[in-house]
């Protein structure tokens, strides 16, 4: 593979992996979740964040649905086809942030989903698909994560 070929792609994606985290902070901010740690920005005092899952208008929801399966599925690919990508994710506390992540924006986003008023119901199916296809692929990721980070170690 290419981080064979070409080992400083390692540092590249150390360099990488805070952006992709900032890209959960990011979802959990426009949702109005805010996490805490040194990557959150602090709120400007005029600003109130009174924007909710349930209360966006759906074509946000739908953008945030979509910005997260993207997200989560290309996340998933990588790890599944470069395991030993791992170790750098593991330096950054990947799986405490997804888990932290996982748990604060997945049960809003499945309410809103499933509270909203529908004109079309294509459109609860796809969001539903969406969000359940994330969920899922959040779950493997964080799997091949624990595999080759805890688990290879001690049966090697």
């Amino acid at each position: 593979n290419i981080f064979t070929q070409q080992p400083s792609y390692f540092s590249d994606l150390d360099e990488t992996l805070p952006t992709v985290l900032q890209v959960f902070n990011n979802i959990l901010h426009k949702c109005g979740l805010q996490c805490g740690g040194a990557s959150a920005e602090p709120q400007k005092l005029e600003e109130k964040v009174n924007v909710t899952p349930g209360n966006m208008p759906l074509q946000e929801l739908k953008d945030i649905v979509l910005y997260l399966c993207d997200t989560c599925t290309t996340l998933w690919a990588f790890l599944d086809v470069f395991p030993m990508a791992c170790q750098t994710f593991q330096k950054h506390e990947f799986c405490y942030r997804l888990a932290s992540f996982y748990e604060l924006a997945i049960p809003e986003l499945e309410s809103a989903i499933k509270k909203r008023h529908y004109e079309d119901n294509s459109v609860f199916a796809d969001l539903w698909r969406r969000i359940s296809h994330s969920r899922k692929k959040m779950i493997e990721a964080f799997h091949i994560l624990i595999n080759q980070v805890c688990l290879q170690p001690i049966l090697e």
